[in-house]
């Protein structure tokens, strides 16, 4: 049984954490409108982006001119997965989600003969694919020094991308990365970035499917602009998406931990009161049997 002194220190070292575990969650939830309000913010570009691109996409149909990003190298035997994670811990399964994901996608591509190569962006889906794919990590990108994410961070990705497209280095690119819903709720996405998925209900949703355009120069030449544009844009998403999940995963997560700390002070703070108790007592009884004694 621990003394009074170990139980007076451990309630001292909780309350020290919680003070901790309060503080990073009013960060997070103060970190959270704003990256709530960015990735909002960036959802009807992205949408719009793939409804133009779906629309210029059908024009161009099966022609020659189309550009290698659109139509692909004609094969899927090797797989690109770029993966999105967040660059520190302490948010919950938040990482655990998105690389059990990606993990979960290359052992399949795997079991169908497929070579499998992966992009990481983030430290935690670095460490945590390296266990089992450290061989298979052909690239990695470290945003701990950006405080704020920007288009251009993204843009340097998506150049890195098409420059690995462009040497024949892989066939097929499909992102990963967390979609934010809610504070409790964040949703692993995968999402073809090359060949690039044409949704032609995109442009439908827009009212852009039965529309009929002329293109100067032409289609091809503006397809071979708008995808790798679009490419850095739908990256620059994803960041974002995962930005703000990160925020409500770290918000909820430092309520529990929170909650969990303020459950383990009572408890310990109980004992420490019933041990002390006993001591007191025993200490009466044997004041009392000497007096008697005497």
């Amino acid at each position: 049984m621990p003394s009074l002194k170990d139980l007076k220190n451990r309630i001292a070292s909780v309350k020290a954490t919680q003070k901790i575990t309060k503080a990073m969650k009013m960060v997070a939830a103060a970190k959270l409108r704003r990256a709530q309000e960015a990735a909002e913010a960036a959802r009807p570009y992205s949408q719009r982006m793939g409804a133009v691109l779906a629309n210029i996409a059908q024009a161009v149909g099966g022609d020659d001119d189309a550009p290698r990003l659109m139509t692909g190298t004609g094969k899927d035997d090797v797989h690109l997965l770029i993966v999105c994670t967040a660059e520190r811990g302490l948010c919950g399964g938040f990482n655990s989600q998105i690389s059990r994901f990606a993990r979960d996608h290359a052992r399949k591509l795997l079991a169908e003969g497929k070579t499998v190569k992966f992009f990481c962006v983030g430290k935690k889906g670095f460490d945590s694919l390296r266990r089992e794919f450290a061989s298979m990590i052909v690239e990695r990108t470290d945003l701990r020094e950006v405080k704020r994410v920007g288009f251009e961070n993204a843009d340097a990705i998506g150049r890195k991308i098409i420059t690995m497209f462009e040497r024949g280095e892989f066939d097929v690119a499909t992102l990963f990365y967390s979609e934010f819903k809610s504070v409790i709720s964040q949703v692993p996405t995968a999402l073809q970035l090359v060949p690039a998925a044409v949704d032609m209900s995109a442009a439908a949703s827009a009212g852009t499917a039965s529309a009929v355009y002329e293109y100067e120069p032409d289609a091809g030449a503006i397809l071979s602009d708008l995808i790798p544009r679009n490419i850095s844009v739908q990256v620059f998403r994803a960041l974002l998406e995962n930005v703000a999940g990160e925020m409500g995963a770290k918000m909820s997560a430092m309520d529990n931990a929170t909650r969990n700390a303020g459950e383990m002070i009572n408890k310990l703070t109980l004992s420490y009161n019933r041990q002390r108790q006993a001591q007191i007592t025993k200490e009466l009884i044997e004041i009392i049997s000497g007096a008697e004694a005497l």
